[in-house]
């Protein structure tokens, strides 16, 4: 359990600045953008993994603190078994070539999710792959695999009450937020989908409570530097008030809450 804090935005006004610290990414359509190719899905998919590397580029030229990645959901077991036994030789293929580069840039990689379905060996890449880069800071990639928000919650919940026994019926948010699998990280400041669709499909629930929302119509192959920068560009004109009025931003309440980003920040 994460002993760091981070501010919720559902109790405090969050720090709302020029470049988001945490983009939360659902990669949709590398099945689309093959079958427009007349190439089967899973050549899709292997293109996708030239998007991951082009976004974490961006990330970093951009000043991003943290890129989260959907990359396998626990809905996505339903799928065709072949495409699905494509896509853990993939994570393991990736895991085995990209780790290494990572680390010498300086990124700290992590995976969230339910880990118990993998195969073992998988499951071991992912633990030697969080250990060698444990101490990087320069941008933490979080994966998210047989993950889903309602799994979070409720695994949360389980293992907070297992632990504070004492506390049942008086328990807080604060209580709940280290135990979530996402307590190392801030909340994400922007949310994109790519694909056309414009849903959230079961991801980061509690993280995404006040998260800017961006949908765009490129399908994740397609996805590169240029198309992050329209996505942080949409989000800079957005207007993050955090249940407060424009009036109230207007007349002040910025450095307010520039104040208190800031302290959760240093928390």
């Amino acid at each position: 359990m994460s002993e760091r804090r981070f501010a919720s935005s559902t109790r405090e006004v969050l720090d709302s600045a020029t470049v988001p610290r945490h983009i939360a990414i659902i990669m949709d359509g590398n099945g689309r953008w093959a079958r427009k190719r007349l190439l089967p899905r899973v050549a899709g998919h292997k293109r996708g993994v030239d998007a991951v590397r082009a976004t974490i580029r961006a990330c970093i030229e951009s000043g991003v603190r943290y890129l989260t990645l959907f990359a396998f959901s626990s809905e996505n077991w339903r799928r065709p078994q072949d495409e699905v036994s494509f896509l853990m030789q993939l994570f393991v293929r990736a895991l085995e070539e990209e780790v290494a580069k990572l680390h010498e840039n300086g990124i700290r990689f992590r995976v969230i999710g339910e880990l118990s379905r993998f195969d073992p060996g998988l499951v071991d890449l992912i633990i030697r792959a969080e250990s060698m880069t444990a101490d990087n800071d320069r941008l933490t990639l979080t994966v998210a695999a047989n993950y889903g928000g309602r799994w979070d919650i409720l695994q949360a919940l389980q293992r907070m009450i297992a632990e504070n026994p004492e506390k049942i019926g008086g328990f807080a948010e604060d209580d709940l937020a280290p135990y979530l699998a996402m307590n190392f990280a801030p909340e994400p400041d922007l949310f994109i989908r790519t694909g056309g669709e414009q849903r959230i499909s079961n991801f980061l629930l509690w993280q995404l409570a006040y998260t800017e929302l961006y949908f765009t119509e490129l399908l994740w192959p397609e996805f590169d530097g240029a198309a992050l920068d329209q996505a942080i560009e949409s989000y800079r004109r957005r207007e993050r008030r955090f249940g407060r009025t424009s009036e109230q931003l207007a007349t002040g309440s910025q450095s307010e809450a520039a104040s208190v980003g800031s302290s959760s920040q240093n928390a």
